[in-house]
């Protein structure tokens, strides 16, 4: 009995020592692949990155190329394709460097110049589509982009060097940053985009030939005023733009200090167990976005009264001065845009978007980001032409039914004065934008009237 009871307990252990070895080759197994998975993900992250940035030399150096061109080009016509090609190299090298691991505040003014490049090219080669020459200033403003171009040129070759000898990868960079960045390279290397920095410090920017050109070198939020707030404060912001006896519970979700905004966001809930984010920005405590969750199954009252409603909301909190403009509804909630208006002016930029209920009139949502990055007070001593004089630059075809001064942005990040008519031609409607300095056709919107909205396109 004693023998055969000894014999389990030996199977047992050997049993479990099968096991224990077979979960062992299991487990070495499993390392083993996630590890080829990793090193395969982590290849093609580098060969990714390179990619990345050999594209990025190959644009600087075109950018270098076709803006010493434009310094000796003599004809409109050629300045003009000279100019486009440069503004569509810079435009590329944009993409290509915001791909690369590095920290933002390290390529901040390199990818500011390479904005200011493509934007002030655009600008002048619009000068030569109008067969005008380039002026003394124009000259002198490409010859210094040069000099900065031959200087993030010579950089990135540096750069590249160092990449091909092996002394630093960007996968360093995606795991510790610009410690690593430091650690990995050689002493030319490890200081070549803080020098960058340092090489564009007198950079302030061009006079670009637009009515406000700040847009381009400036990332100011002009919108954005007061002193930074803590988390407290800002809770108690979140609470009172709220209100304080709708709220049953709030919790903090954090600091987003990376954001375009740097913000605290918050999670409410409503008397009517309805969710409420919010969030209120670090500097001066202003609301960038409140959205109520909440189905609204149907539509009592009016797109007028709607309006109305919203307007009243703006006012009451602060935003005074603004118009409505276009909407769109979507299931029972229609969101409307009101832009600034100084004085007679309409001004686009200044985009508040706010969310109404259509059941009952209740506010669900605004959002402010375009008013908090734009909103100032803007000089309109730009106007040069009549409005009579600008309507001679408009289709003959068009039946005006309104005309007004209004601000509108550009994909550049510029904004520009112009004449605004709006009008109809074989009853499709349009809104025609004529520059108020030059009479230049600047835009052209084709206003549709959907079952949802009026949109512009």
């Amino acid at each position: 009995m004693n023998k055969l009871v000894e014999w389990k307990e030996r199977l047992k252990k050997g049993h479990m020592f099968s096991i224990i070895v077979v979960l062992l080759i299991v487990v070495a197994i499993l390392g083993i692949i996630l590890y080829k998975k990793q090193r395969e993900y982590r290849q093609a992250s580098e060969n990714s990155y390179n990619m990345a940035f050999y594209e990025l030399v190959d644009y600087v150096q075109n950018v270098e190329t076709y803006l010493a061109k434009s310094l000796i080009s003599t004809t409109p016509e050629h300045g003009a394709e000279t100019l486009t090609n440069l503004w569509r190299e810079a435009n590329l090298a944009q993409s290509y460097l915001s791909m690369l691991p590095i920290e933002s505040q390290e390529l901040e003014n390199t990818e500011k110049f390479l904005n200011q490049v493509s934007d002030y090219s655009y600008s002048l080669s619009r000068k030569n589509i109008y067969n005008e020459s380039l002026t003394q200033e124009d000259l002198t403003n490409l010859e210094e982009l040069h000099s900065y171009s031959t200087e993030l040129e010579n950089t990135l070759n540096q750069l590249s060097e160092d990449l091909n000898s092996g002394r630093f990868q960007w996968g360093e960079l995606t795991k510790k940053g610009t410690v690593a960045f430091a650690q990995q390279v050689d002493n030319i290397s490890k200081e070549s985009f803080s020098n960058l920095e340092e090489n564009f410090h007198e950079y302030s920017g061009l006079i670009y030939d637009g009515a406000y050109s700040e847009h381009i070198t400036s990332n100011e939020k002009k919108g954005l005023t007061g002193e930074d707030i803590d988390e407290s404060k800002a809770q108690e912001m979140a609470q009172d733009f709220i209100g304080k006896d709708n709220i049953k519970e709030i919790s903090s979700l954090g600091l987003s200090e990376n954001a375009t905004i740097p913000a605290y966001s918050f999670s409410a809930t409503n008397n009517h167990d309805e969710n409420i984010n919010i969030a209120i920005s670090k500097k001066g405590g202003h609301v960038i976005y409140m959205n109520t969750n909440r189905n609204v199954n149907s539509e009592i009252i009016s797109q007028e009264e709607a309006t109305k409603k919203g307007k009243e909301f703006l006012e009451n909190k602060g935003f005074t001065n603004m118009k409505d403009t276009y909407y769109i509804t979507q299931e029972g909630v229609t969101t409307i845009n009101y832009a600034y208006m100084q004085g007679d002016v309409i001004v686009y930029p200044d985009l508040i978007k706010v969310k109404v209920a259509l059941d009952n009139g209740d506010i669900l949502g605004i959002e402010t980001t375009g008013y908090l990055n734009n909103h100032t007070q803007r000089n309109m001593q730009n106007v040069k032409i009549t409005q009579e004089e600008a309507k001679k630059n408009l289709n003959k075809k068009l039946e005006i039914t309104s005309e007004r001064l209004a601000i509108i942005p550009t994909e550049w990040q510029t904004e520009i004065l112009c004449y605004e008519f709006k009008g109809k031609v074989d009853d499709k409607e349009f809104l025609v934008y004529i520059n108020a300095e030059n009479g230049r056709e600047e835009d052209i919107l084709v206003i549709t009237e959907t079952a949802n909205g009026v949109l512009t396109m």
